[in-house]
């Protein structure tokens, strides 16, 4: 019978100012839009879930569950509602919880440059060791994008383990519910049981589906029933209170649920607990692989011209950007790396249209991509006056600001 791996992914982007001209205003983050948001999810999901996990770890000393927070969901709460962090610090504190790391800025930096990649790892690694003074060792990239070479860069920088999407194209006839490593074997992987995922990220609250309404009691029956050495049910935090809103009974549900799996004879691991088992093959995958919709590829973020375009202007600004020296340069072109940036600007169907419909920020694709390339226009704009100014002989003692450039 197999174990359990919960992990949750908890991730809130900078959403972006309404910018008409790239000349026009050099502040870009909307602040009081992210403020709202942010109160609205804190109350929702991140405070009432957190405190039901604390809860439960301390009536099943047995249940464990795993986390990665993005560096800029890290700055928000921090910003807006600190208790989110002191919450998260609380139940890192029982030993029950553990901490993976990924890309500070919930990226797609891979896609960029390595180097930039491993820089922003290496931001995340910090922020998790200053704030619960522990250096994770298993790693999953931004919305579980994988490839060979990621799972061979990843190894090189000392991970045990990475998480990929358990996907039937990469595993034909075996199952998701073992531990597999990489062609390399350098790393070992932990796939995502989809569709069990699913049944709770999506599915859970869906009048239609024929196995609605489920139970904490029908759901372990199903985890006690697979084969395989752990179940990994790996979805974005948010699922508990915002995508699946409180009304549809989705607290009580997981309430319910470690002590059902545990009557069932279903225990939990931490991921650096479920890496340790052997592994049982190879995952080869040679492409882009994701979590991300049907086709698990990476068509969410690039594909359509809108996307192609603001991806590459942002890709060939890396090396003035890098030039710069600018720490909030840096940054502004980093935010701008943000995954979801990408995604506001798919024109693809998808079959969970509703809850991405439900958190974009745009009335349009089109008025994304707008937004965006003037955004990141007044950027480039603003980097090439700075560097312009650093190299006049009179500006070399004074230092110049990004707010000084006019």
């Amino acid at each position: 019978m197999p174990n359990v791996t919960f992990y949750f992914e908890v991730h809130q982007p900078y959403r972006l100012k309404r910018v008409y001209s790239f000349i026009e205003d050099k502040e870009f983050i909307d602040v009081e839009k992210n403020r709202e948001i942010f109160n609205k999810v804190a109350d929702k999901c991140y405070i009432p879930m957190t405190k039901l996990l604390i809860d439960l770890v301390k009536e099943y000393p047995e249940f464990k569950v795993n986390f990665s927070l993005t560096g800029v969901f890290m700055e928000q709460a921090e910003m807006f509602r600190p208790e989110v962090i002191q919450l998260f610090q609380e139940l890192f504190d029982t030993g029950n919880m553990e901490l993976l790391d990924e890309t500070y800025y919930h990226s797609l930096s891979y896609l960029i440059d390595k180097e930039e990649f491993i820089a922003q790892v290496k931001q995340h690694k910090s922020l998790m060791y200053h704030y619960f003074k522990f250096h994770p060792k298993i790693f999953r990239n931004t919305e579980a994008l994988y490839s060979n070479d990621i799972a061979e860069t990843v190894a090189k920088m000392g991970y045990n383990g990475i998480i990929a999407e358990g996907w039937d194209r990469i595993l034909g006839w075996r199952s998701p519910n073992y531990i597999y490593k990489d062609p390399g074997e350098k790393i070992k992987v932990l796939l995502r049981n989809y569709k069990l995922s699913d049944d709770i990220a999506f599915r859970f609250s869906t009048p239609t589906w024929n196995e609605f309404p489920l139970t904490a009691d029908k759901y372990s029956n199903w985890v006690a029933n697979n084969e395989g050495s752990t179940v990994n049910l790996f979805m974005d935090y948010e699922t508990f209170g915002e995508h699946q809103w409180k009304e549809t009974g989705i607290f009580d549900f997981m309430k319910d649920l470690p002590g059902k799996l545990i009557s069932k004879g279903v225990g939990f691991n931490k991921v650096s607990e479920a890496i340790k088992q052997k592994a049982t093959g190879i995952v080869d995958v040679p492409y882009y692989l994701s979590w991300a919709d049907m086709d698990r590829d990476l068509s969410a973020w690039l594909g359509n011209q809108m996307q192609d375009a603001a991806f590459n202007k942002l890709k060939s600004m890396e090396k003035e950007v890098l030039l710069s020296g600018n720490e909030e340069l840096i940054k502004r072109w980093r935010i701008l790396q943000t995954s979801d940036n990408f995604y506001y600007m798919c024109t693809k169907w998808f079959s969970d249209g509703d809850i991405h419909k439900y958190f974009n920020a745009y009335s349009s694709p089109y008025v994304a991509y707008l937004n965006y390339m003037n955004i990141i226009s007044q950027l480039d704009s603003m980097v090439k006056a700075f560097l312009k100014q650093r190299h006049k002989p009179q500006d070399k003692q004074e230092g110049i600001s990004p707010s000084q450039i006019d």
